[in-house]
């Protein structure tokens, strides 16, 4: 017979006692992911950039530690985590925004820095991540879904986005029994769309509003609770879950 909590009883938040470090936290997706992960019960670690802008998120978020670094700095990369505290239980990565330009326009040398980011970040932390974390804990990464369908003007991001949920799966292998999924989202109402949109966000908003199947624009937080339950959830790897609102079915 199965034995009923009484109502007085409480679980434990699901991420309790855990740590989670997330790679490019000071705002966006990474940050309310932060946030989201010490609803949770969990202590987390953020890495930014921007010495300001992380400051202010480690104080939003209560974080244990930060580090302001460019994650595509490996060997400072390295450095942050052979001084990480142990144990580590869940790594996320948040990349940069995404380059969109014609094919005569593209900017190379953005485009070079675009593809270390997407591609190598992911990878140098997962090779940062065996050893350090737990068996059973798991690596998020964030990619997109750009490569669903070609554009013009997005060359890069669509070949970069395709090729992500390959390499998840390359890497659920390679550093199991650490597990390694892919938070796939479409247009995110963030700062980073407002600044790539300018005077055009309100307008995407309300096309978005008016045609996506859930009636409204997807938000971090949307990402964020995918990114928490892939931590929590011990039986997913390997695994690419997208959070477009239902974009692609239009």
């Amino acid at each position: 017979m199965t034995e009923v909590p009484s109502p007085g009883t409480q679980r434990e938040p699901a991420l309790f006692g855990q740590t989670v470090v997330v790679i490019g936290g000071s705002s966006g997706i990474g940050l309310e992911t932060a946030r989201q992960a010490r609803e949770a019960g969990a202590q987390v670690i953020l890495t930014g950039r921007d010495v300001d802008r992380l400051q202010r998120a480690a104080k939003d978020v209560d974080a244990l530690s930060t580090a302001a670094f460019d994650a595509l700095d490996f060997a400072r990369l390295e450095q942050f985590f052979t001084q990480l505290p142990e144990p580590i239980d869940h790594v996320m990565v948040s990349g940069s925004g995404p380059q969109y330009a014609p094919l005569t326009e593209i900017d190379f040398a953005q485009a070079r820095r675009d593809m270390e980011q997407h591609m190598f970040v992911p990878i140098q932390v997962a090779r940062q991540a065996i050893g350090r974390v737990r068996p059973g804990g798991s690596l998020v990464l964030i990619g997109g879904t750009g490569g669903r369908r070609p554009a013009v003007g997005t060359a890069t991001i669509s070949t970069l986005t395709a090729g992500l949920p390959a390499l998840t799966r390359t890497l659920a292998l390679e550093i199991k029994p650490i597990r390694v999924n892919l938070v796939a989202p479409g247009f995110v109402d963030t700062a980073l769309s407002a600044a790539l949109l300018g005077d055009q966000l309100d307008a995407r908003r309300e096309e978005l509003r008016s045609t996506l199947p859930i009636g409204r624009v997807v938000g971090p937080e949307d990402v964020a609770a995918v990114a928490i339950h892939l931590m929590i959830n011990t039986a997913v790897t390997g695994a690419t879950y997208d959070v477009d609102g239902g974009q692609q079915l239009l």
